[in-house]
């Protein structure tokens, strides 16, 4: 199969930077919709506590666990994808 007349006329370089950046947001993306999946299965395990309205209390023990979960979530999330 051969390549189309436009992407003939760019340099491999450049198509290597867009491969690259193409890429990178599409694991950009998995990662924020798994990290949105790890929010919410802790907010299912935590029914009894409603974090938004903790948050907006100023509950400021409530943000840092959140915090340290959105953390550990994304370091699996990295260690997962690389």
């Amino acid at each position: 199969m051969s390549p189309s007349p436009i992407l003939a006329s760019i340099p491999v370089e450049t198509q290597a930077l867009i491969n690259a950046l193409v890429a990178t947001a599409a694991f950009g993306m998995v990662g924020i919709a798994l990290m949105l999946v790890g929010f919410k299965a802790f907010e299912l395990v935590t029914r009894r506590l409603d974090i938004e309205k903790q948050l907006e209390g100023g509950n400021v023990a409530v943000g840092v666990v959140v915090a340290a979960l959105l953390l550990g979530v994304s370091a699996i999330v990295i260690v997962s994808m690389l």
